[in-house]
Parts: C-alpha cells; sequence; structure tokens
C-alpha cells in the first residue's frame, strides 16, 4: 500500500511542467497567389481535393500503381521507418513510468553448528525488487516523448512523400514507354520510306538518270533510320525495365501504353488554385514542420536538464537463512527513498546545450522556409510551362504536318526528273526530325500534368 500511494502520488507531480518555447508556425515566406498574366493561367480560386486517380484516368496505368504501392521496395523501407519511429516514441515513453528492476543475492555465513550449510556454512539467499521513478517536475522527459512523437509524424509524412514520388515515377515511365513506342514507329516508318527511296534511285542509277552519289545518300539515309530504329527498340526495352523496378513485381505487357497519343489523352491537368497556403499540405512541408516541432521540444529539454534530476527510489525485498523460511512473515522488507542529482560543475555544458539546441531550431525554421519556398518555385514552373506548352503542342504538329507535306512533294517532283535528290535528302531528314520533335513536345505536355500532381503534393487530404 505504502507503495501504490508513493508511486501515485510521483505520477501526479510528474510533467507538471513544461519548459518548451511556445510553438509559432512561421509564416510562410512566398506571395498568397501565383504568378499572374503570360506566361501564367487563369486558374480556378480553389483546389478540391483530389487522388492520382482523377489525374491518372488509363485503367492500365492506375493499376500499375496500385500494384507499385504493395510491392514497391521504397515504400516497405519507408514502412519499416515508421515502425522504428513508434518504437522510439515507446521507448521515451517509458521512461516516464517507474522502472522496476531485481537482484538476487546468496550470502554464505559461517555458523558453529557442523551439520547446518555446506561444510559449515549456512546459505542465507536474498532476493530484492527495486522500483525507481524520476520526477518530472520540469517537463524534461515529457519533452523528449513530445520530440519523438513529432519525428514519429515527420517519418509518416516521408512515407506520404515516397508514395506521392513513386506515383509521379510510374506515371514519367508509363508515358515514357509510350513516347518511346511512338519513336519506334516514327522510326519503323522512315526505315520503310528509305528503302523505296533507296530502291527508287537505284533504278533511276540503272537508268542512267541518276548520279552514284544518289544512292550513296539514300543508303546513308537508310542507315541512320536503321540505327534509329535499333535504339528506340532498346530505349522502349529499358522503359519497361525501369517500370518493373518501380512497381517491384514482372509488369503485364498488357498494361502498357501503345502510342503516346493515346496515352497521354488519358491524363488529365488539374487546377492548380490561386492560393498558395495548398503547399502547406505537401508531404515535404509537412515532414519539415514536424522537424521544426519536434527541435522545439529538445529546446525544453535541454532547458529542464539545468534543473535537478529527482528521483523516488524504493526496495521490496525478501530474505531467511534457510529456502523453507524465505516467504515467511519476518522475510519481508519495504524501504523507499528520494534521491536528487545535480551537476555542480560541468564546464558550461548543459547551458551550452540550450544553445545548441536553439540554433538546432533555427536552422530547422530556415529549412522549413527554403521548402515552402522550393515547393513555390516548382508549381509555378509548372504553370508556367503549362500555358506555353498548348501553343508549342499546336506550333509543332503544323511544323510536322507542313514537312511532311513538303516531303511528298519533293519526292514527287524527283521522281519526275525535276528536282534533284539533295532535295529530297533535306526533306526527308526535315520531316523525320519534325515527328520526332512532335512527339517530344507532346510527351513534355503530358509529364506537365504529373509535375503539377507532384508539386501539388499528390493526392489530397
Amino acid at each position: 500500500m505504502k507503495r501504490a500511494v508513493l508511486l501515485l502520488t510521483a505520477a501526479a507531480l510528474a510533467g507538471c511542467t513544461s519548459l518548451d518555447p511556445t510553438y509559432l508556425r512561421p509564416a510562410a515566406p512566398v506571395p498568397l497567389s501565383w504568378p499572374t498574366g503570360d506566361p501564367y493561367l487563369a486558374e480556378a480560386p480553389a483546389l478540391p481535393n483530389f487522388t492520382h486517380r482523377d489525374v491518372f484516368r488509363d485503367i492500365r496505368l492506375q493499376t500499375l500503381i496500385a500494384q507499385a504501392l504493395v510491392n514497391n521496395r521504397d515504400l516497405r523501407i519507408a514502412a519499416a521507418n515508421i515502425a522504428a519511429a513508434r518504437e522510439q516514441v515507446r521507448i521515451a515513453r517509458a521512461a516516464q513510468l517507474p522502472q522496476v528492476g531485481s537482484s538476487a543475492t546468496l550470502d554464505a555465513n559461517p555458523r558453529r553448528n557442523p551439520f547446518g550449510g555446506i561444510n559449515g556454512v549456512r546459505l542465507s539467499p536474498a532476493i530484492n525488487v527495486l522500483p525507481s521513478f524520476e520526477l518530472d517536475l520540469f517537463g524534461r522527459l515529457a519533452s523528449l516523448t513530445r520530440a519523438e512523437q513529432e519525428r514519429l509524424f515527420a517519418t509518416g509524412a516521408a512515407e506520404r512523400a515516397t508514395r506521392v514520388a513513386l506515383i509521379g515515377d510510374i506515371a514519367d515511365a508509363w508515358l515514357a514507354h509510350a513516347a518511346d513506342t511512338s519513336l519506334l514507329a516514327i522510326a519503323e516508318d522512315t526505315v520503310r520510306s528509305a528503302e523505296r527511296s533507296r530502291a527508287l534511285t537505284e533504278a533511276r542509277l540503272r537508268g542512267g538518270v541518276a548520279p552514284r552519289t544518289d544512292l550513296l545518300q539514300a543508303q546513308q539515309v537508310l542507315e541512320t533510320a536503321r540505327a534509329d530504329l535499333a535504339e528506340q527498340r532498346a530505349l522502349r526495352a529499358q522503359d519497361a525495365n525501369l517500370l518493373q523496378l518501380l512497381v517491384g513485381a514482372p509488369v503485364d505487357s498488357s498494361l502498357l501504353p501503345t502510342s503516346l497519343d493515346q496515352a497521354a489523352g488519358t491524363v488529365a491537368a488539374l487546377p492548380a488554385g490561386l492560393d498558395s497556403r495548398i503547399l502547406l499540405r505537401r508531404p515535404d512541408v509537412i515532414q519539415s514542420e514536424f522537424e521544426l516541432r519536434a527541435t522545439n521540444a529538445e529546446i525544453g529539454a535541454a532547458r529542464a536538464a539545468l534543473f535537478p534530476t529527482i528521483s523516488l527510489t524504493g526496495l521490496l525485498g525478501l530474505a531467511s537463512d534457510t529456502l523453507t523460511g524465505l516467504f515467511s512473515g519476518g522475510a519481508f522488507n519495504f524501504s523507499a527513498g528520494v534521491r536528487a542529482d545535480y551537476s555542480i560543475f560541468s564546464g558550461g555544458a548543459r547551458r551550452a546545450n540550450v544553445r545548441l539546441r536553439q540554433a538546432e531550431q533555427r536552422a530547422a525554421v530556415a529549412t522549413y522556409e527554403r521548402t515552402i519556398q522550393t515547393a513555390f518555385r516548382e508549381v509555378a514552373d509548372a504553370l508556367a510551362d503549362r500555358s506555353t506548352l498548348v501553343d508549342r503542342v499546336a506550333a509543332t504538329r503544323r511544323n510536322a504536318a507542313a514537312a511532311n507535306e513538303t516531303l511528298r512533294l519533293v519526292t514527287a517532283r524527283y521522281r519526275e526528273g525535276i528536282d534533284p535528290y539533295l532535295a529530297t535528302l533535306d526533306a526527308q531528314r526535315t520531316a523525320y526530325s519534325a515527328q520526332r520533335s512532335l512527339v517530344q513536345v507532346q510527351f513534355t505536355q503530358a509529364r506537365n500534368a504529373v509535375t503539377v500532381y507532384r508539386a501539388l503534393g499528390g493526392d489530397g487530404i
């Protein structure tokens, strides 16, 4: 009963004071709204919550993302980090509770009775149970527990950041596979066109109406196209390998896109919203703020360490000269005491520790502010890209159409002997480059939606 009263009193006294600085979230060091005017788009004034399914609407891509959320090893690492951080909280919290230890001794005392014990020595066993409890009068242990809790939350935000990055990486790789598939189709078509052009040039050479240099130039175009074809096959295979790594399991070929035109149309653009405070829900910003909160709590723990440490100790013992009397009434004893510890001279280490934690807190504030500024820039850059990409795609599409028509006309004029082969060669190269440029800018436009998804913090909460 005495022990129970003692521990209840200690629990009532513990944690009654906190020396943590009052936490105030730093003001976001960015404008309230995104940049406006050309080249930025006017956006809706608010952003509703969204998920990756609202952005990536192709069921094949959604299936790959779902598989990755189960199998990806980076997510497993992040989950293990959360589990470790949770146990750190429990360890810190355990320090606020009474600690109970035990010890056992075996005393050998000589006796005059030659028939007792071993060789005239009687064995006297003793078992001691030692409870101890630090009175957290200044909140040091509570502050340390809060610091670990904030780091647990920061680890959870880091896991969410990993998840958002993974979804974005899968979408990028899926679109890259689509782009390389389209470029592969262009290379295959160019090889077929170059083979026809070479056959035509060879026929004209045999007819005596074309010089041998035309045939050699046609051969150069053909071999260049064949080299590009081989390269595109390798790139598309590498895209599939990357997807398999990200998903963490074999990828069914039926889930891969067949062309960029088809895949890009399934990626929706999100409104960015005018209020830049939406950045506060980005997982990296959330993680940075929890880290800041943790350093704030550690300042309180360092301040509390300037004061004496007061501990309650108790001794509950059982002792007897004989094993049969070990649990007899006379074998029980109990004692308790209070111990106060304070370092009289520590060379200024404790106050230096407070200043250290304060410096770390200032660094955490700057890190938090820089994270928000970086997030603002990423969103602003993505918006600037979005508005110009519409015009770039339209202009590149018109250029590709004009190049293809030029190639058709020049080829016809060469077949009729009107233009030299050099004009056909230039037209082939121009058309080939224009088609590839169109795929590249379409790919950039599709990836811009992925970039906005990342910059806004992924799935809304």
